[in-house]
This record gives C-alpha cells, sequence and structure tokens, in this order.
C-alpha cells in the first residue's frame, strides 16, 4: 500500500461506512420488499386474460351469418386507418342472446376497430347495459353486473390496454370474485381478475415492479423512479459487500474465534450479505437493466415492408365466403378466425375453446401444408440483402426460446441470418407466420436479465419443484440479510444522541469560527 493511498483510507472507508449505512436504511425496506414479493410472483403472476380464458368465453363462430367479406369490412374504416393492411384481422362473436359476428382488425397503427360481418356497419360505443349482456354471455353467469365504467385502475394499468380504453368493470357474482373488463370502445372482454388474484398481487407484482395506480399512469415517470431506486440499491449492495469483506476473518479469527466482529442482529447481516450478497447484487442489477436505462438494449423498429413481402398480405383479396371448413362441435368448435397470408396464400387459423389450433387453406377448406422449401424462401425476404446462415427445426425449448411464463411455439424453425443485429427469426411450421425473433443486443439481455434474475435455466425450469426450492433458498437468504438490516436501522434512527462531555464541547468551542 502506498503512502498516498495509506493517508486517503481513512477518508475513503469513512465514505464507504457512511453510504452504506445510509443508503442501506431505506435499501434494505425495499430488498425485504422484494424479495417477499418475489416468491408470490413465482405462483401468482399479474392479472391477465389469457388466450384459453378469452377463446372459453366465446360463443362458436356462425360462419353462415359471417356474409361481410374481409375487404368490405377493411372499406368501412376511417380512411387512414385503411391505408395500410391492418396487423391483425378476427372473426369472433360479439354480444349476449343473440350474438352476432364481428371482425375485429388491429390497424397499421395499433388503432382497435370492430366491424359487423352481418351487415358491415360499425357500431358505436358500447354503453353500461350492452357490456353486462357480453359479460353475462362470456361468463355464463346470469347475475353479472355493471360497476362502474373508469379510464384505469389497478389492474388495468398496462399501456396495451390504452386503445381499447374507457373500460366498463362488470362484477360476475361467482364464487371467485371475478371481474371482467369490457372495452367501451369494441366490446371486447380485455381482462379479468378473482377476489385471489388481487389479494395475492398487493403482495406481489404491485410492491415488486412499483406498479402503484398514480404512478403506473405516467410511463417516464415510473420507468424513472424504479431505474433510480435501483441504482441507490445498487451501490447498497455493493459497499455492502466491500465492507462484509474488509471485516471478515477467517484465518486470523475474533477473539471468541467467531469470524465476524459484530454480533445479534449485526452479526446476521454481516454473515448473511457475505452469503448472499452476490446473489442480491444480481438481481438487483438485472431488474435495474430490465428497465433498459439508457435505452441500452434497444431493438430496431421492425421493417413492415419486409414482413409485407414474407406474408404477401394484400396482394388479393380474402377468398370470402369460405368454401368448406371442418366441423367441430362443443369444446371442438371454432371460436375465433384469424385471417393469416403467408407468401401471397390466405390462411385461416382456427382456435377451439381450449385454443386447440387448426390452419386451413382458405380456398380449399383443406388442412394447410407448408413445406421447409416453401418457408425457407419467403423467409429470405425478411432481411433483405442478407443470406440465410442456418435453418434449424427446433422441437424442444432451448435457453432462448423456452415457455417460463408464457406460451412458446414448439416445434418452430429457426433461421439465422448474416446481418449485423445476428438475427434468428423464429417460424411456425404449420401457419408459416412469424412467431418470434432475436438479436445479439436480445439475447445479451436474456443473460444480463433473464438468466441473472429468474434463474429461468431451462435445465432447472424443467425439472421443478428444484427450480422453487434454488429460489426460495436464494430469496430467504436474502430476505435475512436485508431484514436484519432494516432491524439495524431502526435502532440506529431511534438512538438519542450522547450528550457532549465538557472536553467535547470545548474542542467544539475551539472550532468554531
Amino acid at each position: 500500500m502506498t503512502s498516498a493511498w495509506r493517508r486517503a483510507w481513512p477518508r475513503i472507508r469513512h465514505w464507504l461506512y457512511w453510504t452504506h449505512r445510509w443508503l442501506g436504511i431505506g435499501g434494505c425496506l425495499l430488498f425485504v420488499m422484494w424479495f417477499v414479493s418475489g416468491v408470490v410472483m413465482m405462483y401468482v403472476g399479474y392479472p391477465n386474460l389469457t388466450d384459453q380464458e378469452r377463446l372459453a368465453g366465446l360463443s362458436p363462430l356462425r360462419f353462415d351469418q359471417a356474409v361481410v367479406p374481409p375487404a368490405i369490412a377493411l372499406d368501412a374504416l376511417p380512411k387512414d386507418a385503411r391505408s395500410r393492411p391492418p396487423r391483425r384481422m378476427v372473426l369472433e362473436m360479439q354480444g349476449g342472446d343473440g350474438a352476432s359476428p364481428v371482425w375485429r382488425i388491429v390497424d397499421a397503427r395499433g388503432g382497435r376497430h370492430t366491424v359487423s360481418a352481418r351487415d358491415g356497419h360499425v357500431p358505436g360505443p358500447v354503453d353500461a347495459a350492452q357490456a353486462e349482456a357480453i359479460a353475462r354471455a362470456f361468463s355464463g353467469h346470469a347475475g353479472a353486473h355493471w360497476a362502474e365504467t373508469l379510464e384505469r385502475d389497478q389492474w388495468t394499468v398496462p399501456q396495451g390496454l390504452n386503445p381499447l380504453r374507457p373500460l366498463h368493470r362488470i362484477e360476475v357474482g361467482d364464487e371467485a370474485g371475478t371481474e371482467l373488463y369490457v372495452s367501451q370502445v369494441n366490446g371486447e372482454v380485455v381482462r379479468d381478475t378473482t377476489r385471489s388474484e388481487r389479494f395475492w398481487n398487493w403482495l406481489g407484482s404491485v410492491p415488486h415492479w412499483i406498479y402503484f395506480t398514480p404512478l403506473r399512469a405516467d410511463p417516464p415517470l415510473w420507468h424513472d423512479v424504479v431505474v433510480w431506486l435501483s441504482a441507490a440499491c445498487i451501490v447498497s449492495a455493493v459497499t455492502g459487500i466491500v465492507i462484509g469483506i474488509l471485516r471478515v476473518r477467517l484465518r486470523r479469527r475474533f477473539r471468541n474465534g467467531a469470524v465476524t466482529p459484530y454480533s445479534g442482529w449485526m452479526a446476521w447481516h454481516h454473515i448473511a450479505g457475505l452469503v448472499g450478497g452476490f446473489f442480491v447484487l444480481t438481481w438487483i442489477v438485472s431488474g435495474w437493466l430490465s428497465m433498459n436505462p439508457n435505452g441500452w438494449f434497444q431493438r430496431g423498429a421492425g421493417d413492415a415492408a419486409a414482413m409485407a413481402g414474407y406474408t404477401g398480405v394484400g396482394k388479393s383479396p380474402f377468398p370470402w365466403p369460405l368454401a368448406s371448413l371442418p366441423a367441430g362441435e362443443g369444446e371442438a368448435a371454432a371460436r375465433e378466425a384469424v385471417l393469416l397470408w403467408f407468401d401471397g396464400r390466405p390462411l385461416l387459423q382456427l382456435r377451439d375453446a381450449k385454443a386447440r389450433v387448426r390452419v386451413v387453406d382458405a380456398v380449399t377448406g383443406e388442412p394447410a401444408v407448408i413445406a421447409k422449401d416453401d418457408i425457407l424462401r419467403a423467409a429470405a425476404r425478411l432481411r433483405p440483402g442478407y443470406a440465410i446462415t442456418g435453418a434449424t427445426l427446433q422441437t424442444r425449448e432451448d435457453f432462448h426460446w423456452y415457455g417460463h411464463h408464457r406460451e412458446r411455439i414448439v416445434p418452430v424453425w429457426r433461421v439465422q441470418f448474416d446481418d449485423p443485429a445476428r438475427s434468428w427469426i423464429y417460424i411456425d411450421p404449420a401457419s408459416g407466420q412469424v412467431a418470434g425473433s432475436s438479436d445479439g443486443n436480445s439475447r445479451l439481455r436474456r443473460w444480463l436479465f433473464n438468466a441473472a434474475h429468474s434463474l429461468d435455466f431451462p435445465w432447472l425450469i424443467q425439472y421443478r419443484p428444484a427450480w422453487d426450492l434454488v429460489m426460495w433458498l436464494l430469496s430467504i437468504v436474502g430476505a435475512v440479510a436485508s431484514a436484519s438490516g432494516v432491524v439495524i436501522g431502526w435502532r440506529r434512527l431511534r438512538r438519542k444522541p450522547r450528550p457532549a462531555t465538557a472536553m467535547q464541547g470545548a474542542q467544539r468551542a475551539l472550532q468554531r469560527p
């Protein structure tokens, strides 16, 4: 150690302890909250209307009543919405008794539109009585009743619902305490919650993500609050690890044979911090990175022209009425029909009440068959000017394509390109649709966030409860280190200042100017 470093070390150590002490007093409260709420989130996710729940609530499709062709439905949209091919066009039933088929259309800018497939008119805003009827038919409970109409509440804060606001909240009246949210814009049921979900989310997702309605309603403010709170906690964790290492003795132990000079809560804080400090740090750093600070992991905008060239959407009118469709009854009857295009070929994706999928040729009604050569020929248009370097049919999940807390199509084609972004495109072999994509940035983020934060390694999550046991163990260690810090901080804040001695008072008087 140089003489300059020796002279500077007391001041450095002072600021090290000071920073950890005062950041830790608030930071440990956040750490305890994050560890406890993280365990809850392992089992109860944020309320969301899953595809299977949504499809189970829809009435079986009546294709014989859907006499308005897709092209005519698109012509009924406002001029700015029909200027480019839609992102999505779906046929489903809407309403209570006497439900009728409607076209659900998402335009190129994300706007939501509904057009009657029976007569081509554009329905007006859905009022409370209509929302009640929709909710009764969807839930199967005649006692469902309107509660309120709102812009957002605690369970509808995500920005993805913005095109569908305002929302009608409908209380179903079942034993689970289910509540449905029906869009006033187009009558879609867009969210459901149960009493149990709402309770556990107050202990899980809401505190973990700092997802309180007034704050989350302002996305930039919410982003900055989470980023800066996480950054302060990172500093607290780093300084704590450094101090913990400085104060531990593994060989030349303290007089009582202990490795720590502390006792009581301080000893718990020191030892638990040493054992779990690395995981605490990786969790908070990975959580901070998930907010994409400074736009480090920003993905490039999708090439709409390249995607249109791949699908061939709009090259010719979608054939309507359909020639024939596979018969289906009960739960096997189609609940929605999604219009698809692949390489200029019109397809229809039918999904039943259990979200089972059938893809048929829209011209013949026969099951669609898409060969590997067809996919590779069309996929070359997704990255114009770059070559395909590999194409693999994945029959199982891997480190980058897996379904932990989300759905993933398997088998799936993974097509790799030699473009600067090192793109991988995942394509559904049944429909030819792009099911997902990744680039070098997103794969790096997968290591820095998903792997570090959720420990969702395929070899671990596929053998639950092994993943649960690891997460519980690490969370308990982290919670002990944090909770002991809370106790120490509370005692520090409650400590009364010691009265100054006569000598100390004289010294302070001499130091005053």
